[in-house]
């Protein structure tokens, strides 16, 4: 009686499975198994796709930032080449360039 009050409940001796039903456990089980290991499947599946798209992205963007690079590195030398020329005029020029830009500006907006 003491059992029983203190929430003491009854628990059964469990049965000695049998051989039916331990193949149906590991029938159940496996078909679990089965499906947890198709999903992995295709999860890698997508997963080796994505790689391979993003390793498509990565060397695409490889090729443009080499391309880019290549152009850099020829625009440089041309600036390089023509600071270290003879011609001080280029200044000039542009300065006389930049006045003849202001002066059609100040025509055209006064003519409005």
């Amino acid at each position: 009686m003491r059992r029983a009050r203190d929430g003491y409940s009854y628990q059964p001796v469990p049965r000695v499975p049998t051989d039916e039903v331990l193949e149906h456990e590991n029938e159940r089980m496996a078909q679990e198994l089965s499906g947890k290991i198709s999903s992995l499947k295709d999860i890698s599946i997508e997963l080796g796709n994505e790689v391979r798209y993003q390793e498509k992205l990565i060397r695409g963007l490889d090729d443009d930032v080499d391309r880019s690079s290549g152009f850099l590195g020829k625009t440089m030398g041309r600036v390089l080449k023509l600071g270290k020329g003879n011609h001080n005029y280029y200044i000039f020029y542009l300065f006389l360039f930049s006045i003849f830009i202001f002066f059609v500006l100040y025509i055209v907006l006064k003519l409005r």
